[in-house]
């Protein structure tokens, strides 16, 4: 599978990310292309090479149509959420409301709006959470500026132009010192890129190098797509793109490296990965009642599953294992939901890759009445079919058959 893995030694900005997929092949023709379909105007791009520490890359601008340059995030003019230091032809600011109108009325491709949109909602919940208001009432003087709405569907169009692959990063590791707020000053992490990267659930670490590396862009952009956070592991690296920043770090370059390549468990079939949280409990003073309602409760809620299973305890006592699977960026919630919902003390929480096939559902005609079957797809074949149960159930208490004849009669009206 096609993975990108950032590695984000020295942070990351919304203008670093694009540099560094243009680096790696991203046409800036066609980039400027796809952002000419949002309705915005006053600026140009400006892409140029430039180094720092001697370590070349692609320095990615957005130059506004009044200002003669614009230097962008990493120029550390921004507080917490103020990716610029100027202001812009909105005094007020555009609202989350406004961003959204911008970009569904745009002509951008559907996974675009998607991505970008979700990506904008990540910095509202952050900022409304701040100031103490709904994210659709949070007015933002930085975010809404023309310059951070290009950052920002740029990145994503410039992810869909490379192929949409799956994005891995490092750890987070952000500096120490003061950035600069409306109000005066405040140590980092922003306060806006501390909350979206809370809301995911991302660590974060600190070193004793002063300046900020992880802007609020950047870290929006971490928390929406990168699947996980950690060393890079049985990457094959086909190409490198170095995205440019504008300061200059004492100790390392102010470059954002990013690696296109494919996951070796990957690279003989086409089945698709993701990283998912599991969190398991050993219990053995609970009741087949309880366990039961939570399964329930936890499905419900959109564990991914949720199973037990019997265990011998400490002290010989019979116990179960309890364990959901849950998206990594849920696993708060449902550590909550275990908690108060059983008998729990504590919990063990571990990230884990999961290799599924690409699954489909399509309709076949029985005897007995339309069933829908789930396929499971391999290097474009399906492999798995199997008769969906509400569909078989629903028919064979209708016509009053068992529902192994249903099952059989779905099987035979699959023709592959």
């Amino acid at each position: 599978m096609k993975t990108l893995y950032l590695d984000i030694f020295s942070g990351i900005s919304g203008d670093m990310f694009i540099g560094a997929m243009i680096d790696l092949g991203v046409d800036p023709r066609q980039l400027e292309a796809e952002l000419a379909k949002l309705p915005v105007q006053g600026y140009h791009l400006h892409t140029r090479r430039a180094q720092r520490c001697q370590i070349e890359g692609v320095k990615f601008d957005v130059h506004l149509a009044r200002e003669h340059s614009h230097e962008h995030e990493h120029s550390h003019k921004h507080g917490h959420g103020q990716e610029h230091g100027h202001e812009h032809e909105h005094p007020e600011g555009r609202n989350h409301a406004d961003i959204k109108a911008l970009i569904t009325s745009s002509t951008l491709s559907p996974w675009v709006k998607e991505k970008a949109l979700a990506v904008f909602q990540r910095v509202a919940v952050a900022e409304g959470k701040i100031h103490g208001r709904p994210a659709d009432q949070v007015h933002f003087h930085e975010i809404g500026a023309v310059d951070s709405i290009v950052d920002i569907v740029g990145a994503c169009a410039a992810l869909e132009l490379l192929g949409r692959p799956r994005v891995l990063s490092a750890a987070v590791v952000e500096g120490s010192g003061w950035v600069r707020c409306a109000h005066g000053r405040f140590p980092l992490p922003a306060p806006a890129t501390l909350e979206i990267l809370a809301a995911r659930q991302v660590p974060v670490s600190q070193d004793d190098e002063p300046g900020e590396r992880v802007t609020p862009t950047g870290a929006a952009l971490l928390a929406e797509f990168a699947e996980s956070f950690g060393p890079m592991r049985n990457l094959v690296p086909e190409r490198v793109g170095i995205g440019v920043g504008t300061r200059e770090h004492p100790t390392r370059p102010n470059v954002l490296r990013a690696i296109l390549g494919q996951d070796s468990g990957a690279l003989v079939h086409d089945w698709e990965t993701d990283s998912i949280a599991v969190l398991e409990t050993n219990l053995d003073d609970t009741t087949p009642e309880i366990l039961g309602h939570f399964i329930e409760t936890a499905l419900t809620a959109g564990a991914l599953d949720v199973f037990h299973a019997p265990i011998l305890m400490k002290k010989n006592r019979p116990g179960v294992l309890l364990t959901i699977l849950c998206p990594a960026d849920q696993a708060a919630k449902f550590s909550e939901l275990i908690f108060r919902q059983t008998t729990a003390f504590g919990l063990r929480r571990s990230s884990v890759d999961r290799w599924k096939l690409r699954r489909e559902f399509r309709e076949v005609t029985t005897p007995h009445g339309v069933v829908t079957l789930k396929l499971g797809f391999l290097d474009g074949r399906a492999i798995q079919v199997a008769p969906e149960f509400e569909t078989c159930k629903k028919i064979a208490m209708a016509r009053n058959l068992p529902l192994t004849e249903i099952y059989r009669a779905a099987l035979a009206a699959w023709t592959g």
